[in-house]
Protein backbone atom coordinates (compact mmCIF):
# COMPACT_ATOMS: atom_id res chain seq x y z
CA UNK A 1 0.00 0.00 0.00
CA UNK A 2 1.25 3.46 -0.88
CA UNK A 3 2.29 5.60 2.05
CA UNK A 4 0.64 8.50 0.24
CA UNK A 5 -2.70 6.65 0.38
CA UNK A 6 -2.59 6.71 4.17
CA UNK A 7 -4.07 9.80 5.83
CA UNK A 8 -3.29 10.56 9.47
CA UNK A 9 -5.93 12.40 11.49
CA UNK A 10 -3.96 14.59 13.88
CA UNK A 11 -6.00 13.85 16.99
CA UNK A 12 -6.02 11.52 19.99
CA UNK A 13 -9.76 12.16 20.43
CA UNK A 14 -11.48 8.88 19.50
CA UNK A 15 -14.90 10.59 19.23
CA UNK A 16 -13.49 13.06 16.71
CA UNK A 17 -11.66 10.28 14.83
CA UNK A 18 -14.90 8.33 14.44
CA UNK A 19 -16.80 11.40 13.25
CA UNK A 20 -14.12 12.39 10.74
CA UNK A 21 -13.65 8.83 9.50
CA UNK A 22 -17.35 8.37 8.76
CA UNK A 23 -17.48 11.52 6.64
CA UNK A 24 -14.26 10.88 4.70
CA UNK A 25 -15.15 7.36 3.58
CA UNK A 26 -14.97 6.75 -0.15
CA UNK A 27 -11.68 8.54 -0.78
CA UNK A 28 -9.77 5.29 -1.33
CA UNK A 29 -7.48 6.14 1.60
CA UNK A 30 -6.51 4.30 4.74
CA UNK A 31 -7.45 6.77 7.47
CA UNK A 32 -5.76 6.37 10.86
CA UNK A 33 -5.54 8.38 14.06
CA UNK A 34 -2.77 9.13 16.52
CA UNK A 35 -3.61 5.98 18.48
CA UNK A 36 -1.39 4.30 15.86
CA UNK A 37 1.50 6.52 17.02
CA UNK A 38 1.54 6.27 20.83
CA UNK A 39 4.92 7.99 20.94
CA UNK A 40 3.30 11.22 19.69
CA UNK A 41 2.00 13.24 22.62
CA UNK A 42 -0.41 16.17 22.59
CA UNK A 43 0.79 18.97 20.34
CA UNK A 44 0.94 22.37 21.98
CA UNK A 45 -1.50 24.74 20.30
CA UNK A 46 0.40 28.02 20.38
CA UNK A 47 -1.57 29.79 17.65
CA UNK A 48 -3.92 32.68 18.29
CA UNK A 49 -6.39 31.63 15.59
CA UNK A 50 -8.08 28.36 14.66
CA UNK A 51 -6.29 28.15 11.33
CA UNK A 52 -2.89 28.66 12.96
CA UNK A 53 -3.53 25.81 15.41
CA UNK A 54 -4.85 23.48 12.71
CA UNK A 55 -1.75 24.08 10.60
CA UNK A 56 0.58 23.63 13.59
CA UNK A 57 -0.92 20.21 14.28
CA UNK A 58 -1.05 19.06 10.66
CA UNK A 59 2.50 20.21 9.91
CA UNK A 60 3.86 18.57 13.06
CA UNK A 61 2.23 15.20 12.38
CA UNK A 62 3.27 15.23 8.73
CA UNK A 63 6.86 16.00 9.70
CA UNK A 64 6.97 13.21 12.30
CA UNK A 65 5.21 10.48 10.31
CA UNK A 66 6.11 11.44 6.76
CA UNK A 67 2.43 10.85 5.90
CA UNK A 68 -0.27 13.26 4.73
CA UNK A 69 -2.00 14.69 7.78
CA UNK A 70 -5.39 16.27 8.43
CA UNK A 71 -5.93 18.38 11.54
CA UNK A 72 -8.77 20.47 12.82
CA UNK A 73 -9.24 23.18 15.38
CA UNK A 74 -12.68 24.09 16.59
CA UNK A 75 -13.98 26.98 18.63
CA UNK A 76 -17.29 27.85 20.24
CA UNK A 77 -18.10 31.54 19.79
CA UNK A 78 -20.73 32.84 22.23
CA UNK A 79 -22.17 36.25 21.42
CA UNK A 80 -22.99 37.13 25.03
CA UNK A 81 -19.32 36.51 25.86
CA UNK A 82 -18.05 38.68 22.97
CA UNK A 83 -17.12 35.63 20.91
CA UNK A 84 -15.35 33.75 23.68
CA UNK A 85 -14.06 31.16 24.32
CA UNK A 86 -13.22 30.82 20.61
CA UNK A 87 -9.73 29.47 20.03
CA UNK A 88 -9.46 28.70 23.77
CA UNK A 89 -12.61 26.54 23.87
CA UNK A 90 -10.81 23.29 24.77
CA UNK A 91 -9.15 24.93 27.79
CA UNK A 92 -11.89 27.37 28.74
CA UNK A 93 -11.90 26.10 32.33
CA UNK A 94 -8.11 25.83 32.44
CA UNK A 95 -5.32 23.70 31.01
CA UNK A 96 -6.29 20.01 30.83
CA UNK A 97 -9.92 20.89 31.64
CA UNK A 98 -12.47 18.12 31.15
CA UNK A 99 -15.49 18.46 28.89
CA UNK A 100 -17.68 18.64 31.99
CA UNK A 101 -15.60 21.43 33.55
CA UNK A 102 -15.82 23.52 30.38
CA UNK A 103 -19.57 23.00 30.15
CA UNK A 104 -20.07 23.92 33.80
CA UNK A 105 -18.05 27.13 33.45
CA UNK A 106 -20.03 28.08 30.35
CA UNK A 107 -23.38 27.58 32.08
CA UNK A 108 -22.23 29.65 35.05
CA UNK A 109 -20.97 32.42 32.74
CA UNK A 110 -24.36 32.58 31.01
CA UNK A 111 -26.48 32.32 34.15
CA UNK A 112 -29.38 34.75 33.89
CA UNK A 113 -28.87 35.39 30.17
CA UNK A 114 -32.26 34.98 28.36
CA UNK A 115 -32.73 32.52 25.50
CA UNK A 116 -32.74 35.15 22.77
CA UNK A 117 -29.29 36.35 23.84
CA UNK A 118 -27.68 32.91 24.11
CA UNK A 119 -26.77 32.76 20.41
CA UNK A 120 -23.52 31.03 19.51
CA UNK A 121 -21.77 29.18 16.74
CA UNK A 122 -19.30 26.38 16.32
CA UNK A 123 -16.49 27.08 13.88
CA UNK A 124 -14.13 24.39 12.57
CA UNK A 125 -11.00 24.94 10.49
CA UNK A 126 -9.34 21.98 8.75
CA UNK A 127 -5.76 21.85 7.52
CA UNK A 128 -4.38 19.16 5.21
CA UNK A 129 -0.59 18.96 4.87
CA UNK A 130 1.61 16.64 2.87
CA UNK A 131 5.14 16.98 1.53
CA UNK A 132 4.23 19.52 -1.15
CA UNK A 133 0.79 20.94 -0.39
CA UNK A 134 -1.21 22.71 2.30
CA UNK A 135 -5.00 22.94 1.97
CA UNK A 136 -7.49 24.59 4.34
CA UNK A 137 -11.29 24.63 4.70
CA UNK A 138 -13.81 25.73 7.32
CA UNK A 139 -17.33 25.08 8.51
CA UNK A 140 -19.74 27.03 10.72
CA UNK A 141 -23.07 26.15 12.34
CA UNK A 142 -25.26 28.63 14.20
CA UNK A 143 -27.23 27.80 17.33
CA UNK A 144 -27.86 28.63 20.97
CA UNK A 145 -26.46 27.61 24.34
CA UNK A 146 -29.07 25.82 26.44
CA UNK A 147 -29.58 26.55 30.14
CA UNK A 148 -28.57 23.04 31.18
CA UNK A 149 -26.99 19.96 29.65
CA UNK A 150 -29.09 17.57 27.57
CA UNK A 151 -28.18 14.17 26.15
CA UNK A 152 -25.41 11.68 26.81
CA UNK A 153 -23.67 11.34 23.43
CA UNK A 154 -21.13 13.57 21.74
CA UNK A 155 -18.27 15.43 23.40
CA UNK A 156 -17.09 18.90 24.29
CA UNK A 157 -19.91 21.44 24.40
CA UNK A 158 -22.34 19.13 22.57
CA UNK A 159 -24.71 18.76 25.58
CA UNK A 160 -25.41 22.52 25.69
CA UNK A 161 -25.36 23.45 21.99
CA UNK A 162 -28.68 23.36 20.16
CA UNK A 163 -28.28 24.01 16.41
CA UNK A 164 -30.55 26.57 14.77
CA UNK A 165 -33.86 25.08 13.55
CA UNK A 166 -33.44 21.94 15.68
CA UNK A 167 -35.04 20.94 18.98
CA UNK A 168 -32.16 18.72 20.09
CA UNK A 169 -28.65 19.43 21.31
CA UNK A 170 -25.79 17.70 19.53
CA UNK A 171 -25.60 15.25 22.45
CA UNK A 172 -29.24 14.27 21.98
CA UNK A 173 -28.82 13.54 18.28
CA UNK A 174 -27.89 10.23 16.73
CA UNK A 175 -24.33 10.40 15.41
CA UNK A 176 -25.59 10.01 11.83
CA UNK A 177 -27.76 13.12 12.20
CA UNK A 178 -25.03 15.18 13.83
CA UNK A 179 -22.54 14.10 11.17
CA UNK A 180 -24.80 15.48 8.47
CA UNK A 181 -25.13 18.99 9.89
CA UNK A 182 -22.25 19.77 12.26
CA UNK A 183 -19.57 22.41 11.78
CA UNK A 184 -17.00 19.66 11.40
CA UNK A 185 -19.20 17.85 8.88
CA UNK A 186 -19.52 21.03 6.82
CA UNK A 187 -15.75 21.57 6.83
CA UNK A 188 -15.04 17.90 6.10
CA UNK A 189 -17.55 17.88 3.26
CA UNK A 190 -15.70 20.77 1.63
CA UNK A 191 -12.31 19.18 2.31
CA UNK A 192 -13.46 15.83 0.92
CA UNK A 193 -14.28 17.47 -2.43
CA UNK A 194 -10.85 19.09 -2.50
CA UNK A 195 -9.08 15.83 -1.61
CA UNK A 196 -11.03 13.86 -4.21
CA UNK A 197 -9.77 16.26 -6.86
CA UNK A 198 -6.28 16.33 -5.36
CA UNK A 199 -5.79 12.57 -5.29
CA UNK A 200 -7.36 12.02 -8.71
CA UNK A 201 -4.54 14.10 -10.17
CA UNK A 202 -2.18 11.22 -9.40
CA UNK A 203 -0.49 12.91 -6.50
CA UNK A 204 0.01 9.62 -4.66
CA UNK A 205 2.30 6.76 -5.62
CA UNK A 206 0.67 3.45 -6.59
Amino acid sequence: MSRRKTLVLATHNTHKQSEMNSILTGLGLTIIGLDKFPEIKDIEETGTTLIENALIKARTIQAITGLPSLADDTGLEVDALNGSPGVYSARYAGENATFEENVTKMLVALKGIPDEKRTARFRTVLAFVDSNSELCENGVIEGKITKKAYGIDGFGYDPIFRPKNYDLTFSEMQSEQKNRISHRAIALGKMKIILETYYKKGEFID
